[in-house]
């Protein structure tokens, strides 16, 4: 288990240099606050690289003020970075864009609208005909699971449904990358696994690219191909962990334990 890029050569630092061919390629992305009154401007995050190839799956981790949060607003196009860039397919990220399916903790759904009509609802701008909206939607609908709530709001649904209503939604345009920050994080750990085998079965389903934001390094570990481990103050990378582990994975695995181990004795936890 060692730091490496998506060519087997490692990074600086543990970093993965982007590629031309990533689907999605942070370059040197820093960030800085300005400071309040008589405090000092802030570096938030520093010189981070690495790069996530076209149908990968792969996990953000690390330490409590190490930027997660912060690099994941600057990848969905929310927040500016102060420097460097992030490409998407190739093309900078300004802003955000219907190319990324953007999926957070709170599932920011609208209480109005049926399940059919939030799962929808990114379409009605595009320049589908009805039909197709309409044919998009039930095929998002049958890959969660959800065909039968179409009708529901979201008042009635479990947070695990929720979550997946939320997930059908930013799939349902079609986007290059699903980007998700801490997705299963408001559910019970049991809702939290069967999410968990969902997504992969979804992420199989499609070949979508996933880069996917989490403190849980179990998760982590059963979810990626490869995990990147920040380090905090500022952020940065401090290494890339390539997860060599046939799927699904099994938790009470010697290999996976190891996995778990390291990253964590990566990011300063205790295993």
């Amino acid at each position: 288990m060692a730091g490496v890029n998506g060519d087997g050569a490692a990074g600086r630092d543990g970093e993965t240099p982007p590629t031309a061919a990533a689907s999605v390629a942070l370059d040197g992305v820093g960030k800085t606050y300005p400071g309040d009154g008589e405090g000092g401007s802030v570096r938030a995050l520093d010189d981070v690289s690495f790069s996530v190839a076209d149908g990968e799956f792969v996990c953000l981790v690390g330490p409590s003020g190490c930027g997660k949060t912060t690099l994941f607003r600057v990848v969905a196009g929310l927040t500016e970075a102060t420097d460097g860039r992030v490409l998407l397919d190739g093309t900078e990220v300004t802003g955000p864009t219907t190319d990324m399916g953007v999926v957070f903790q709170e599932y920011h759904l609208f209480p109005w609208l049926t399940v059919e009509e939030n799962v929808g609802f990114g379409l009605e701008r595009s320049d589908r005909s009805a039909a197709e909206r309409e044919a998009r939607v039930d095929e998002m609908l049958d890959l969660v699971g959800l065909t039968e709530f179409r009708g529901a709001y979201p008042k009635s649904l479990s947070g695990g449904m929720k979550q997946r209503v939320a997930i059908a939604r930013s799939l349902a345009v079609d986007p290059d990358l699903l980007l998700m920050d801490e997705p299963f994080g408001a559910v019970d750990a049991q809702t939290r696994e069967m999410l968990q085998r969902e997504l992969l079965d979804v992420w199989e389903s499609t070949g979508k690219t996933v880069l996917f934001v989490t403190h849980d390094v179990a998760e982590a570990v059963t979810l990626a191909d490869r995990v990147v481990v920040m380090a905090a103050e500022p952020g940065r990378v401090r290494e890339v962990v390539d997860v060599d582990v046939e799927r699904p994975r099994d938790r009470g695995d010697a290999a996976f334990a190891e996995y778990v181990g390291r990253v964590r004795e990566l990011i300063g936890a205790h295993p």
